[in-house]
């Protein structure tokens, strides 16, 4: 009956989360997962929108990706 269970036991390898990096990893995907909320609650709200608002948010939103990544950078990106 021991042996059974150090068989189930041994065959759950879970990650060591006292390993070097591993809070670099769970704050890299927690960083992640709050871009992805705020994009969702974005676009909640975007879907109210008419669409001369939307055509506003559109060219306001490029300009700030051009600020932020450059020109030459946007060019090749379609919004």
């Amino acid at each position: 009956m021991v042996g059974v269970f150090v068989l189930i036991v041994e065959s759950r390898k879970m990650t060591d989360q006292t390993r070097w990096g591993i809070d670099l990893v769970i704050t890299k995907n927690k960083a992640i997962k709050r871009q992805k909320d705020i994009v969702t609650r974005s676009l909640a709200e975007v879907d109210k929108l008419e669409e001369q608002y939307i055509v506003e948010l559109m060219m306001e939103i490029e300009a700030i990706y051009e600020r932020k990544y450059g020109e030459k950078k946007a060019k090749g990106v379609v919004l």
